[in-house]
């Protein structure tokens, strides 16, 4: 099912407008599948260009390109009805310049029906989310750890801690000001998060970043248990889904070696008659 068909989706204001109230409830998707699963629990789903590391296997957001991102916002948007869709931007299609920023925006939202799009900076994007803004493009901010820029940063690491939390507070203030609706925080220590939180008056999402937020986003193939392979420290796993597929797959594998199948007369239904 989809949005066009369905309950009326929630919008950038209405979720501005969540701040200080009952938190926001966030998850990626990636897939029409989950995108119908979550979506009568969230009120913000995001097409994440953690889509490159959770189900094409690249060892960073860096290799995601526009295509990719079209193509998973397209399948997410067939399952949603309630939530508010925001497709990430990926690494090199915002930075160059306000109108690259603008042509690429316009080309997702056109293509994928999303609601909004998100970008990650703080102070050196104010003046890109403020063009978006100003255009018609609603834009979800992200500040603390950006993992497309992992490599300066030097790995997934907190942010915020000691002199550098001015900075990520200075970040937020920017963004905010410019015009973005909502802002991710992500990996960053609960103080500056309550901080932050109480300072600016857009709703913060947080990652990684404490329950002071006014809502919280993670991926759903962490919460899911489905992703192995990366497991953040912050991430409660709520049902261990990997180890059951793949328990699954290999009673699977036992029964095709054993010849356990039902015999096809069974399962087409055609039993001799008695």
């Amino acid at each position: 099912m989809s949005a066009t068909r369905g309950t009326r989706a929630l919008t950038p204001p209405e979720i501005a407008a969540r701040k200080g109230r009952t938190p926001l409830v966030c998850l990626t998707a990636y897939t029409t599948p989950i995108a119908q699963l979550v979506d009568p629990h969230c009120d913000v789903v995001l097409v994440g260009d953690s889509v490159g590391m959770v189900l094409h296997g690249l060892p960073s957001t860096l290799g995601v390109t526009l295509e990719m991102m079209i193509m998973h916002g397209q399948a997410v948007r067939r399952g949603l009805e309630r939530a508010l869709m925001v497709v990430d931007m990926p690494f090199g299609s915002y930075e160059q310049s306000h109108g690259q920023a603008f042509d690429n925006a316009a080309r997702v939202m056109a293509q994928t029906s999303c609601a909004a799009v998100k970008l990650e900076g703080g102070e050196s994007m104010a003046e890109t989310i403020s063009f978006l803004a100003a255009r018609g493009v609603p834009v979800m901010a992200h500040v603390g750890l950006t993992p497309q820029a992992v490599n300066a940063f030097g790995g997934y690491r907190v942010q915020g801690r000691g002199d550098d939390a001015d900075r990520i507070q200075r970040d937020a203030v920017a963004v905010a000001e410019a015009g973005a609706f909502a802002v991710v925080l992500e990996k960053i220590p609960e103080a500056l998060a309550k901080r932050i939180t109480q300072e600016i008056a857009i709703p913060t999402i947080g990652i990684g970043a404490s329950p002071a937020c006014d809502g919280q986003i993670l991926v759903v193939d962490d919460m899911l248990g489905l992703f192995g392979a990366f497991r953040p420290k912050f991430v409660k796993r709520y049902v261990e889904l990997g180890e059951a597929a793949s328990a699954a797959i290999a009673a699977y594998s036992h029964d095709v070696r054993e010849r356990r199948f039902p015999a096809a007369e069974h399962v087409f239904g055609d039993e001799p008659k008695t």
